[in-house]
Formats: C-alpha cells, structure tokens, sequence
C-alpha cells in the first residue's frame, strides 16, 4: 500500500468497498468435500512451497511497512505544528527540519521499499499460478487420451470444456491474485488496529463502534437484493437462450417467416430482464449510501474525539491525523476478505471438478503390440462376442461371424439393433465382456489400440475437419504423405475438381467447422482422407449420406474402387446402397437374425425383404443408427 493508497479520497474508499461487498453477492460455486480438495491442491503447490513462503513474506512486508506510514507521517505533521504555534507565540521557530528531513526520508524508503516487495510477490506468485496452471493442462491434456470412448458418450461436452478452460482458468486467477490478498488484508487490518490501538485505545472504540451497524445494514440488503439477483440472471439465461436459437437457425425463422414470433418472444425477455434488472441494481445502489453515511458517521465521531483529546493534550494533532488515516483503510481490507473469500470458495470448487476430470477411471491399459505388418488380409473373425455399455444391458449377444478377406459386408438393422456398437468394438473403442475378435487370426486384445486402428480406415456419416487447409484436412491421419500423395487421393475421391476452383486450391483454410464448404464436400475430403491413408480393412458409415445425387453416383463409382481387394464394412441405412454387398448381416437386438447376399436375402422372404420393400413401396427410409 503506497502513499497515494493511504491518502486517498474518502469517496474512492466508500467505493472500492462497495465493489468488494457487491461482489461478495454474487452466486459462489460450493465444493461438495474442500477439505480433501485443499489437501490435494496442497500436493500441487508443495513443490513451490518456497516460492510461496517467499510471496506471503513480501507480502506481510509490504503491508507492515504500508501500515507503518500514516504513523510516521503523523510524527512529521506534529513537529512541524509545534514548530508553527512555538513561532505564533513568539518563543522562535522552534521545527527541527532535520528531524522532519529525517522522518520524511524514512517514510519514502518504507513505501519503495513496501513497493519493491509488493512487486516482488505479484512476480512470484505470477510465476507459481502460471506454473501450477500449466501442469494441471498439460495432465488434462494426457488425461483426455486416455479416458474411455464411454466417457464422452455419457458427459456433455459443454461440461468436459468448462473444466479444461474456465475452471483452469479460475484456479489461475484465484492463485495468482486472491492467496496473498487475504495475506495483505489481514495483516493490515491487524496492523491497522494495533496502530489504532497503540495512538489511542478511546478513539479506536469510537471508530470500530460503527462497524457492526454497517455490517447489519449490509447483510439485511444483501439478503433482499440476493432474490432480485437470482432472477436476473434466470432473465438474462432466458434471453440469451432466446437469442442464440434465433441465431443458430436464422435460416428456418426466415424461411417459415418466424420473424415477428421470435421478436415477440425476445421482447417479452428483454422486458422481463429490465423489471428485475432495476429491482437488483435498485438494491445493490443503496449499499454505498449506507456505507457513506456510516462511515462519515464513524469519521464525526472520531474527528470530534480526537480534536477534544488533542486540546486536553492527550495526543499530539500528528496522532489525530494518523487516527483519521487508520479509519479510513480500515474498512477496506474488510471488504476485500469478503470477496477473497469468496473467490477463495470458488477456486476449491474450481479445483474440485478438475481433480475429479484427472481420477477418472482410464482405458484399460494396452497389452499388447503395435500391429507387426504393414499389410493384413482383412479376414475378421467375430467369435460369441458379448457386449454392453453397461453390464446390466447387453447389446450384443453372442454374436459371431467370419469375414472372409477382401469381400465387402454390409450391415443393416433397424435403429439400436447394434450396427455401430459392432464397428466401435472393431476398433477397439470400448472393451468387450465376453468373446474375442481376431483380425487375421490375431486377437485384437494384443495389438495396442494405435496399432489397431492403423489397420482400419474409417469414413463416418458425421465429419470431422479442422480449422487448417485442405490440403492438411485430407493429410490428417498420414502426416508423411506428399503433396503429389494427396492430390492422387483427392482425384479418386472425386475432390480434385472442385478443389481446385475454390481460393486457394489446396491451400484453402477451413473456417471454423468447415463452414465455408458444403456438407457434401466435407464427406469427400474425410472419403480423399482415408484414400490417402490406405488402410487394410475400410469402415463406411453412410459415407455419401450428406452428398447430392449426382456426386453419389460417381463416389460409388470411387468407393468400389477402392473396396476392390479389400475388407470392407458398410454401415447402411439406404438399402439401395448395399446391393452389390458380398455380404450382408441383418441385425435386430444384438444378435444377426438373417445373412447372405442381396438376392438371398430378398428371395427368403424374410425380416431384410420386409425392409428393403418398406423403403420403397412405403416410401419411407429407415432411420440413423443408434
């Protein structure tokens, strides 16, 4: 606290308190155990305990020496009004100026050097949050690798983000700026007390006397105005959910012209959240005139009191105006506790949900090998496989197949049959609960999950493209391939084409979720993707759902080609795409209920005639898989 803290206005201090209790109003998140939680930070912060050490001592120094101040300058206001009514009267100027020289100095050398350790400790503890902050990101970064598919399966996403970004980001925060507040604030309001104290025990009773009316006033409009706070922020959710559906589907409240509707709705809101915005900001406006006038209330007192113990002689006029000083930083330290307090309660609860991110139950850890050859045959052996997301429900039941290699394989089910669970068990998302399969005789247990799916190249009906070039989109997944390499795979995905009339060509930046491209592009550079990888066993997952007619056509032209020779499976839910299968299994609970070719299975009449013949004679098109 430097000279220009201690001096100023009465009107600044009025309002930083009132920012410290305004903000000790807002909703605080709540740690469910922070006792364990402390414990485990401490774990983090112990390898910088002498850092830590080192900022709380600068700062107990910074303030001591900050506290010292108005003492100090008190002793040279009083030698200098001495040395005036000595001259008034006639007995001489009687100032020592080299005793004020010598206090004035030593005030200066206490606020550079309260200054210097003040710096000294924002530095390190700088330091320490961004190093702490660091590990625990680069610990959530691993983490994320190894937790289960499950995992992101049964947590919304929104959530996994929160913990990695802004929790993160208010451990940082809190460490950084709150641990040696509440250091500084209590020292100084002890400092500041014991000075009170030591210049006079009277004045000191009449200045705290005011504190418990203040806190009383405080507590009784919080507690009013908390109400009004709750429903301003379920106001403003509201509106802002109002807002971004309107945004994210402007297209559709154009089309169908839901203007008016959605205006409608975004009034109501806005009116709602004007209501209970004036009510709150209403009751939180009253908190500084009440500080104002209790504060001042405290200062008469004590200006009253210390000029009638001064012309009794019982201080000095230096100490009276030390006293002032004192009351005036008095409070605001108090203010400061709150909100660090507060803070402090959000950083455990902040702590708490990563710790509970990074003691996750991980994948099973491999056993195994890297696949030992480049190429595999692509036979695939599915031997009473069972399985369930949990082990109450089991989706697959026993199930067993023999895939010869290179021929392709289509399965097709109604929705929740178990088509996709039979393809995320191939490439090992999840772990199985009974039975085994082998990729070329070799269980797939024994390979590690890297080495696994390098065999497999998968196109999804859901594409994934990043923020980067075209040309590093269809390289993703084969970072050593040329360019030459990429171009070949871009002309047997039917891409090259329309590639090169884009800005750019190849060197065209994807925005942000590829925006700038169609959805039918986005499917041929993810198809160009896994041309260029060449995989020994292909996984298509209604690869040409999002992609016109036309552009169809000539990707089943693409995509035979590339099957030709190797192991493929087609997830398919447009029968008319899985004609030419080799294979087909008909899945319905888990289980395959019918297999053979298209001809075979529409010639027994059976479950998959039924839905071949609904798709076309209904019109209608089974639904997306589970």
């Amino acid at each position: 606290m430097s000279e220009d803290q201690s001096g100023q206005s009465q009107q600044s201090q009025q309002s930083q308190a009132y920012d410290a209790f305004d903000g000790a109003d807002a909703p605080v998140a709540k740690a469910k155990d922070p006792k364990k939680t402390v414990k485990k930070l401490i774990v983090y912060l112990s390898p910088h305990k002498t850092a830590l050490i080192a900022a709380f001592s600068f700062a107990v120094l910074s303030t001591s020496f900050a506290v010292a101040g108005p003492r100090i300058m008190g002793r040279v206001t009083t030698a200098l009004v001495d040395g005036i009514v000595a001259f008034h009267f006639g007995t001489g100027l009687l100032t020592d100026f080299r005793y004020m020289g010598f206090l004035t100095g030593t005030l200066i050398a206490l606020y550079i050097v309260s200054a210097l350790c003040s710096f000294s400790q924002e530095i390190i503890m700088a330091r320490l949050s961004v190093k702490v902050t660091y590990k625990l990101r680069t610990e959530i970064s691993e983490k994320i690798h190894r937790l289960p598919i499950n995992y992101y399966d049964t947590r919304a996403h929104g959530d996994i983000l929160s913990r990695i970004t802004n929790d993160v980001d208010t451990l940082s925060q809190t460490l950084n700026q709150n641990l040696t507040q509440i250091v500084s604030s209590v020292v100084t309001i002890v400092g500041t007390l014991a000075m009170m104290i030591w210049i006079s025990p009277l004045m000191t009773v009449a200045a705290i006397f005011v504190i418990p009316l203040f806190m009383s006033l405080i507590v009784v409009v919080l507690q009013k105005s908390h109400g009004f706070f709750s429903a301003q922020q379920d106001a403003l959710g509201k509106l802002s959910g109002i807002v971004e559906e309107t945004y994210s589907a402007h297209n559709i409240v154009r089309s169908f012209n839901g203007e008016a509707d959605a205006q409608q709705k975004f009034e109501a809101a806005n009116k709602e959240l004007r209501a209970v915005s004036w009510k709150a900001q209403f009751m939180t406006s009253i908190v500084e005139p009440i500080f104002s006038f209790v504060d001042n209330l405290g200062y008469v007192l004590v200006c009253v009191l210390g000029g009638y113990l001064a012309a009794m002689q019982l201080i000095t006029i230096g100490d009276v105006q030390a006293f002032l000083q004192y009351v005036q930083n008095f409070t605001r330290p108090l203010g400061e506790l709150g909100a660090s307090s507060n803070m402090m309660q959000s950083m455990v609860a902040a702590a708490e949900r990563v710790f509970e991110f990074l003691e996750e139950e991980e994948e099973v850890k491999d056993g195994g090998a890297d696949a030992p050859k480049e190429k595999y045959d692509g036979r695939v052996s599915f031997q009473n496989v069972r399985f369930g997301y949990s082990p109450d429900k089991i989706i697959l039941n026993d199930f067993s197949a023999e895939i010869e290699p290179g021929q392709t394989v289509a399965i097709v089910g109604p929705t929740g049959a178990g088509k996709t669970t039979v393809v995320k068990l191939l490439m090992r998302f999840y772990e199985l609960n009974g039975g085994k399969i082998l990729i070329d005789g070799i269980d797939s247990k024994d390979f590690t999950r890297s080495g696994l799916r390098e065999i497999f190249g998968m196109v999804l009906q859901d594409t994934w493209l990043y923020n980067a070039t075209i040309m590093e989109n269809i390289r993703y997944g084969s970072p050593g391939a040329t360019d030459e390499e990429v171009i070949a795979a871009a002309k047997t995905a039917q891409c090259h084409s329309f590639i090169r009339t884009l800005p750019g060509s190849y060197n065209m930046v994807l925005n942000e979720e590829a925006a700038n491209i169609s959805a039918g592009q986005k499917q041929l550079f993810t198809i160009a993707r896994v041309v260029l990888k060449n995989p020994s066993i292909l996984i298509l997952d209604e690869a040409t759902s999002s992609i016109d007619t036309r552009t169809e056509i000539l990707i089943q032209k693409a995509m035979k080609n590339i099957m030709r020779g190797r192991t493929s499976f087609v997830i398919a839910h447009r029968l008319s795409t899985i004609k030419d299968a080799d294979l087909i299994f008909v899945m319905k609970d888990g289980s395959i209920i019918e297999q053979g070719n298209h001809g075979q299975l529409l010639a027994a009449a059976g479950f998959y005639a039924d839905l071949y013949n609904s798709q076309f004679s209904q019109g209608t098109q089974s639904d997306g898989d589970e």
